[in-house]
């Protein structure tokens, strides 16, 4: 073999091994921790009943407080959350049909199992309430 054959040969190995390493390299560790800071103030009656369901129906996935869950789903205590841009609508048709993933890396949403309009409806003031008292609105 001539120097440059082996040269070139190294240099593809080497390339080879680099290529390989990266597709080997492990998956980041989804550790459950709260994506945002969210000040919980006095809270509504009807949003401290919001504030039980979501715990039961929501917080598997955007966390205590909807402050997100790292590697499960994002803060709804966040600006892409705030009214103008995800209307109450949007909160309600999420729920019962589910969402495409189009803001962050976790997936798709799946429906909600579980909740009525109502239940809802107290569930999106429960957010909003967090979103008023944290600055988003």
């Amino acid at each position: 073999m001539t120097r440059r054959t082996l040269l070139i040969a190294a240099v593809l190995v080497v390339a080879a091994l680099f290529a390989v390493r990266g597709l080997l390299a492990p998956a980041p560790v989804a550790t459950g921790a709260p994506l945002a800071d969210v000040v919980v103030a006095d809270l509504s009656q009807t949003a401290r009943e919001g504030e039980s369901l979501f715990n039961r129906s929501c917080a598997a996935c955007h966390g205590v407080n909807a402050a997100g869950k790292d590697g499960h789903g994002p803060p709804l205590v966040h600006k892409i959350y705030e009214p103008g841009h995800h209307g109450d609508a949007a909160f309600r048709l999420a729920a019962r049909n589910g969402a495409r993933a189009h803001h962050w890396n976790f997936g798709d949403m799946p429906p909600v199992e579980g909740v009525t309009d109502t239940d809802i409806d107290r569930i999106v003031l429960y957010v909003r309430e967090l979103q008023r008292a944290n600055g988003v609105s």
